[in-house]
């Protein structure tokens, strides 16, 4: 069984890659003082939480352009992934004004009991400064096709749509 993690007061919380374009491999990291969790995500995930995020600072900030996004500083090696994430679940705290994302691990296909999970209560700072550093990563990677959005080859010339 992997290990769990529940981390308050967030002193990092970013995304980044490694590898190059078309090969990279995607990681989330979170971390205090003594911990630092580093879990393996896909592209599409990277996005969907970019996106989900920026939609929760807009839903409850008066005014989501003046939260001042905390500095990235981008992952902090080693980067060794604890474990691959599965599931994602969100929710907000008013009263300590943090929002919580818990990630459960995705199961092996022979193992789907005693899954891992990681949980992060994330300021509205750091958030936005997730957003940001998530959208550029995910950006720079192999431009997508112009006709059905894929990533095109790893020279950016051709799509297997182009047949």
């Amino acid at each position: 069984m992997s290990e769990s993690f529940d981390l308050n007061d967030l002193e990092h919380f970013t995304v980044g890659t490694i590898g190059p374009p078309g090969q990279r491999v995607f990681y989330l990291q979170a971390g205090v003082t003594g911990t630092l969790v580093t879990l393996k995500l896909e592209k599409q995930e990277v996005s969907a939480l970019a996106d989900h995020f920026a939609a929760v600072l807009r839903e409850i900030s008066e005014d989501p352009d003046a939260i001042e996004p905390e500095v990235d500083i981008g992952l902090i090696d080693p980067v060794e992934a604890e474990w691959t994430a599965g599931e994602f679940r969100f929710g907000y705290d008013p009263d300590a004004d943090r929002m919580l994302l818990i990630i459960t691990e995705r199961p092996a296909q022979e193992e789907a009991d005693d899954l891992a999970t990681a949980q992060f209560r994330i300021t509205r700072g750091q958030v936005a400064g997730f957003v940001n550093r998530a959208r550029q990563v995910v950006a720079s990677g192999r431009p997508p096709c112009r006709f059905c959005g894929a990533p095109l080859n790893d020279d950016g010339t051709w799509c297997p749509c182009f047949n």
